[in-house]
């Protein structure tokens, strides 16, 4: 469906906060000089002093104030752009009106979500309505859920070119370092809130095809749990739980299952956390075991939380300039095909992951739904990075300095 008139090819929600100035920074460094941007925010005071910090190319972009408990202000906004990308969050809390703003007025949408009761929710009262108005709503933008997406995105094509058959065993070992926000905390604040409130969420929460399109239609392949237990891998490297694996999993089986189970309906995928070699891997992985064990009940059980809310990051804060600088990602992804062929692909790139690396993720997310439509899946709808921006998307973050790519192992 063909949208009327914008005067804007895209807009930044949330370009005040923390991540949102460094997409904001990644946009004014690569958007072409005729693209309209805006930046938008609850306080037009704060718009002009980011404005103001960033590359010359943002001058002349326009400052929108919005704010997501007006539903009027996020209706003028959503139909005054092609594409919207948001970084307020939690999105569980602020996130749902933006999307319905998008759906009903045909405005692609994309995010940096980890909140699967999120995403959940904006696919039961929001596909249907932005399939009908021709908007791509994409959650997941980030390093939640970019590389693991594209990763397992670039296997199956390999596999396929190949006639080696669908996916069968498929398993993700992310290293990486980096720091945390304040606001990536209050996300997992909310989450387990929830999932203490709430049957319906936790019961969601174990479900490995929480958000599958059609659950009657998911195959009764049985999925790794997503704690990883503390082991030694093929190369002598040690593995324990990935935190991000409960939120990854189950965007790339959503890719899976929006493509009519393209991976396979025997695809079997798990994610966990890289550690060293010998012993000294062995006793950083049973840490990371232990260490996300104990984080996850203080986090749950108030009187501890209290005490860990004075220590860790407040929202709108995040790391150093040197820790986002310094930092780095790879997620190394190996997979067995039903031919019995094996396959790896990687997902690496320069930059603390949840912040300068999503940085780029986020914006070059926001570049190819504004300026590659005829290239992209025709889809619309709730999607994935993967079935929304797909090979696209794969090109852009090549160019902008991130590896994707793929070798068989045999």
């Amino acid at each position: 469906m063909e949208t009327p008139a914008r005067d804007h090819d895209l807009v930044l929600y949330g370009a005040t906060g923390f991540v949102g100035e460094l997409i904001a920074g990644h946009l004014a460094d690569h958007a072409p000089a005729d693209l309209r941007v805006g930046l938008a925010g609850r306080s037009r005071e704060k718009l002009e002093a980011v404005r103001s910090r960033l590359p010359s190319g943002a001058r002349g972009w326009t400052l929108i104030e919005a704010d997501s408990s007006d539903p009027d202000s996020l209706a003028s906004l959503a139909a005054s752009t092609r594409v919207l990308f948001t970084t307020v969050g939690p999105y569980a809390k602020y996130g749902l009106p933006v999307v319905e703003a998008c759906a009903r007025a045909g405005t692609h949408y994309g995010d940096l979500t980890g909140e699967v009761s999120f995403v959940r929710d904006a696919i039961d009262r929001f596909d249907a309505l932005a399939r009908s108005s021709g908007a791509r709503i994409v959650h997941a933008c980030g390093y939640d859920s970019i590389p693991s997406d594209l990763a397992v995105l670039l296997l199956h094509q390999a596999a396929e070119a190949d006639g080696a058959g669908g996916l069968t065993d498929v398993r993700l070992v992310a290293t990486a370092r980096g720091g945390i926000s304040g606001g990536t905390i209050d996300s997992m604040r909310g989450q387990l809130d929830g999932m203490r409130s709430d049957d319906t969420l936790r019961a969601l929460a174990r479900d490995p095809y929480s958000l599958s399109p059609d659950h009657t239609r998911e195959p009764s392949t049985r999925q790794p749990s997503d704690v990883a237990r503390v082991r030694r891998s093929e190369d002598g490297h040690w593995t324990g739980p990935f935190i991000m694996a409960s939120a990854n999993t189950r965007i790339v089986r959503r890719s899976n299952a929006l493509q009519n189970w393209a991976y396979g309906r025997s695809f079997r995928y798990g994610e966990a956390m890289g550690a060293a070699r010998g012993p000294k891997g062995a006793v950083i992985a049973g840490a990371t075991a232990l260490g996300l064990g104990a984080f996850m009940g203080a986090m749950a059980l108030p009187p501890l939380r209290r005490v860990l809310d004075r220590a860790l990051p407040a929202p709108g804060s995040g790391p150093s300039e040197k820790t986002r600088r310094t930092g780095w990602f790879r997620s190394e992804v190996t997979a067995s095909t039903e031919g019995g062929r094996r396959y790896r692909s990687v997902a690496a790139g320069p930059g603390d992951p949840g912040y300068a690396a999503t940085a780029v993720m986020a914006g070059e997310t926001a570049l190819a739904l504004a300026l590659d439509a005829d290239r992209l899946p025709p889809r619309t709808g709730s999607l994935t990075p993967a079935t929304a921006l797909g090979d696209v998307l794969v090109e852009r973050l090549r160019a902008a300095g991130h590896t994707y790519e793929v070798s068989k192992l045999d």
